[in-house]
């Protein structure tokens, strides 16, 4: 089972971990007969025996549930398993040819019970293939952007982050402009969309530095756990943090320059003043 969308590693290790299992767990076992063809089909599990296991040869198929596609099987995966449980909801779909091998449902479930190393190989698949499920259904209910403390006004001058605070929400500002100030420095300018306060929610670390409202703005307060989550579930929101991310390094970066150049110029004049 594949995942739609932007997945954690352990994901991706649990899926590929999965993805070897039912061709070890029907290892020794003959299929119950020849390879059946499926050119396309809205309601694979209509088209199929009850009493029989396939194990997909070649093509993919459409888990759906609630008329969207949540996740996807291709070669080496198992369905069948739910056969008969009249799930609500959910069904199988593909749009190009499919080949399945089949097996005897009740044959497979007698070989797996005849060793001890394919049970507990049967049970890691069950509890694995739950987990991706769990995931794929939490995606019907799409995350809630509006955090409990919503969107705040703040005039020009008022403090939005006070250095040295204890990190608890992530902000966007949606009109007007900040600034952010270091120790009584200033060290930054946050533009409209720029997403900010962002590093302490990774590092659990208190605020680096102070923001302050240059003009009246408008801003989005996420809280961390919340913005952690739709970075998982949205990857745009991942792709607008990392391009806010690498402008502010760009801007540092000639930050730093300047003040090298600046510190040469210096130096020299310093020099041609012990000089003379």
């Amino acid at each position: 089972m594949y995942l739609l969308g932007e997945q954690s590693a352990y994901a991706d290790t649990l899926t590929s971990r999965l993805q070897t299992i039912p061709l070890q767990l029907v290892s020794g076992l003959q299929p119950c007969g020849p390879a059946i063809d499926v050119e396309q089909s809205q309601h694979l599990e209509n088209d199929l025996p009850q009493d029989q296991l396939f194990i997909i040869d070649s093509g993919v198929i459409n888990g759906v549930i609630d008329e969207r596609t949540l996740f996807y099987l291709q070669e080496g995966d198992l369905i069948g398993l739910q056969q008969g449980l009249d799930l609500p909801g959910g069904h199988y779909s593909c749009e190009e040819p499919v080949r399945l091998i089949p097996y005897q449902r009740s044959a497979v479930l007698k070989h797996i019970a005849a060793e001890n190393e394919r049970q507990e190989l049967f049970l890691f698949y069950l509890l694995g293939q739950s987990t991706l499920f769990t995931k794929a259904i939490a995606r019907l209910s799409p995350p809630d952007v509006r955090p409990p403390t919503g969107f705040k006004s703040f005039a020009a001058g008022e403090v939005l982050i006070q250095q040295g605070d204890t990190a608890e929400h992530v902000f966007i500002i949606l009109e007007g402009h900040a600034e952010a100030w270091f120790n009584g420095e200033k060290v930054g300018d946050i533009a409209k969309n720029e997403i900010f306060g962002v590093m302490a929610a990774f590092t659990k670390e208190r605020r680096s530095a102070t923001v302050i409202a240059s003009e009246h703005s408008s801003v989005m307060v996420i809280p961390q756990d919340q913005f952690l989550d739709l970075m998982q579930s949205n990857p745009h929101i991942a792709h607008c943090l990392i391009e806010n991310m690498a402008h502010r390094i760009e801007l540092l970066n000639k930050e730093i320059v300047r003040m090298r150049c600046q510190i040469k110029t210096d130096t020299a004049y310093d020099a041609d003043k012990s000089l003379t």
